[in-house]
């Protein structure tokens, strides 16, 4: 049997869904070479893989050209020194391999981590530039999957795939030439008949692979059954409806037929074994036979019993390169596919960013003005048409107004969570578009209606607003938010930890903590967005 198992069986991956086929990636040079450029920073390291690579091929020959002379030369030579010597030689040569095939995969491991982490803090520079709207529009399960899944595989691209092609064909070349170097004829049998074990595998790899989608489809609809079934909900409207009985009948046909079909997979899977273990043995025979009648018919001089025992040991060891080989355009497809979806988020446009030379007043005043604001999320669909008002700093003015009127649309345009999209608004006369983002934002402090505290403690969540706070201001604020009694009153006072997203408070002192935090922040401008809806009256 080839190492790494049965020719063809590296499970289900190994071949390309219908999905994946219909939205394979375009390869074009301009991909490749923006993939090559996360790799060019660390072109020295990579020159060692390669030489890693290409001596741990070289190396991982010799003790099959060595069994060879431990069979000629020691056992029948009948010389007991130089087996000793040969298989002493033969040991160092493998631990030395295994020593360079360390050192190859921590080089290997230490690239990919570094273009892993180069790549997750360009993303997330990235979609901190991105405007409201994105995070409003996108589904957050896409945001998060872009920045660990899939960045997390460009590690096992960089780790696995391109390693094991660079290995793989560095196994396969040195391999052959041993070969030819061994026995012409030999070495030819052994390259005509390689493809002729291997090709038969993907077609029957490709059947348990059918197989397999179908009974997973056909798991994901149990799941689905009992999900809806079995749940607090579900099961109450099951039983109020006294609908039991075709609930566990339709239950039952998928479980039946689920059952079927992993009976059929295993089946199909132990033929495929039988297949393999067959077509692996009859390779080594081929070249004992032909190796055979060289020797005995053709009286061959020139090639030893030795010689037939390396050939065989470099046959077993072209399996595995030449299987991973045929299924390269399945991984290169997929690697390709990656890139491409992690680009597509790096090409998103920043809608909202920085005009060149932004101004950074010394001091905003807090005089904010709408001139002739028009703002629409979706074109053709105006939310504020040509809205017009003024408040001077040091005043305060309600904006009152029913459901979906747009308040929380004014209240995101003014640090520019959004821009406008007709008129313009300015902070001290002049156009916020034209004011530096950070600058304009320190000086805006906004409690949201949806209130959000991060899983910490509420220090920490007070400071985020504020990290150079002293002990004193941060109390200040809490008292003049009326929550810093009812803190003291824990027993970890401002060390209590609130939970995600504050799940430990009430809604009340979620709102007054988010009220003092904002306080703490100082702002010249201040915005509440229904910020006491859950405050005692």
């Amino acid at each position: 049997m080839p190492p790494g198992g049965p020719v063809g069986m590296r499970g289900p991956n190994r071949f390309l869904t219908e999905e994946e086929k219909k939205n394979r990636p375009k390869i074009t040079s301009k991909l490749l070479k923006r993939i090559f450029s996360y790799l060019l920073p660390y072109w020295p390291k990579l020159l060692l893989v390669l030489a890693a690579i290409v001596l741990s091929s070289i190396f991982g020959l010799l003790p099959s050209i060595l069994t060879g002379k431990i069979i000629d030369e020691g056992l029948i030579g009948r010389n007991f020194g130089v087996l000793v010597q040969l298989i002493l030689l033969s040991f160092a040569v493998l631990l030395l391999s295994n020593l360079i095939g360390v050192l190859e995969s921590y080089l290997n491991t230490w690239v990919a981590q570094h273009i892993t982490y180069d790549m997750r803090n360009q993303m997330y520079a990235h979609l901190q530039k991105m405007s409201h709207r994105f995070f409003t529009t996108s589904k957050q399960g896409d945001v998060i999957t872009r920045m660990t899944s899939d960045i997390s595989g460009v590690q096992s691209v960089i780790a696995n795939t391109l390693t094991s092609i660079l290995s793989n064909i560095a196994v396969l070349a040195t391999s052959v030439v041993a070969m030819y170097q061994k026995n012409w004829i030999l070495a030819t049998v052994g390259i005509i008949i390689v493809p002729l074990f291997v090709l038969p595998t993907k077609r029957v790899g490709k059947t348990r692979w059918t197989l397999a989608l179908k009974s997973q489809e056909k798991n994901d609809e149990i799941n689905q059954i009992l999900n809806e079934t079995l749940s607090v909900s579900g099961q109450m409207l099951v039983k109020l409806f006294t609908n039991e009985q075709p609930e566990y009948e339709k239950y039952q046909k998928a479980n039946r037929e689920m059952t079927r079909l992993n009976v059929k997979e295993s089946m199909a899977g132990r033929w495929f074994r039988v297949a393999m273990n067959t077509f692996t043995s009859m390779g080594p025979m081929l070249i004992y036979l032909v190796g055979g009648l060289l020797i005995i018919k053709m009286g061959s001089t020139s090639l030893t019993v030795g010689d037939i025992t390396v050939m065989v040991a470099l046959l077993n060891r072209m399996y595995q390169p030449v299987n991973s080989l045929l299924n390269i355009q399945v991984d290169v497809i997929r690697s390709m596919a990656l890139f491409t979806r992690i680009f597509d988020y790096f090409d998103m446009p920043v809608e909202v960013e920085n005009r060149p030379y932004a101004a950074k007043p010394e001091l905003i005043k807090g005089d904010l003005e709408f001139c002739h604001v028009g703002f629409f999320y979706d074109a053709g669909q105006p939310v504020l048409t040509d809205l017009n008002f003024c408040v001077k700093a040091g005043r305060s003015v309600a904006i009152v107004g029913p459901s979906g009127a747009g308040k929380s649309t004014i209240i995101n345009l003014i640090p520019r969570l959004y821009d406008v999209t007709e008129g313009k608004i300015t902070l001290d006369g002049q156009d916020i578009r034209n004011i530096d983002l950070e600058t304009l934002r320190k000086n805006i402090g906004v409690v949201t209606q949806d209130t959000y505290l991060f899983n910490g403690t509420i220090r920490e969540n007070l400071l985020y607003a504020n990290a150079n706070a002293t002990e004193e201001q941060m109390m200040e604020a809490c008292r003049r938010a009326n929550i810093h009694d009812f803190i003291a009153s824990l027993p970890k006072g401002y060390d209590t930890l609130v939970g995600n997203r504050g799940i430990k408070l009430s809604g009340g002192e979620k709102q007054r903590v988010s009220i003092a935090r904002v306080i703490l922040k100082d702002p010249r401008l201040l915005i509440l967005d229904e910020a006491t809806s859950a405050l005692d009256s």
